[in-house]
């Protein structure tokens, strides 16, 4: 489990991606409110309208489904730009450059390139 040591404050697109991610994959998120606040009064979410990680079941259970959130949330050191686009994309080794999809299409020019130069040889 994650332990939460200082609280992750979020930035506007950050939150954007939590809200979607919530309104997705969250078990207890049910028409804006919190299932696991519900004390037979409906208490809205408050992780959609706070802009810093506050639920530990999100941090814990929903979080972990967003690879790159999660590295740029909780990994910072992992996480890069595409080369290409300029997306954040979540590095594990020093030889990722691009995120999946520039990748492929990176591999595609290299290789008309390198078709290109065996044909004028």
């Amino acid at each position: 489990m994650i332990e939460q040591e200082k609280i992750l404050h979020l930035n506007e697109v950050q939150k954007r991606k939590v809200c979607k991610l919530i309104k997705l994959e969250c078990a207890n998120y049910f028409e804006g409110n919190c299932d696991l606040l519900d004390r037979g009064v409906e208490v809205p979410c408050p992780q959609m309208i706070s802009y810093s990680v506050l639920c530990k079941y999100f941090l814990s259970s929903v979080l972990p489904g967003d690879n790159a959130l999660y590295a740029e949330l909780l990994e910072p050191d992992k996480v890069k730009k595409c080369v290409r686009c300029g997306t954040a994309i979540v590095s594990y080794s020093n030889k990722t450059k691009y995120c999946k999809k520039c990748a492929r299409l990176e591999a595609n020019r290299q290789k008309a390139e390198y078709a290109r130069r065996r044909r004028q040889t």
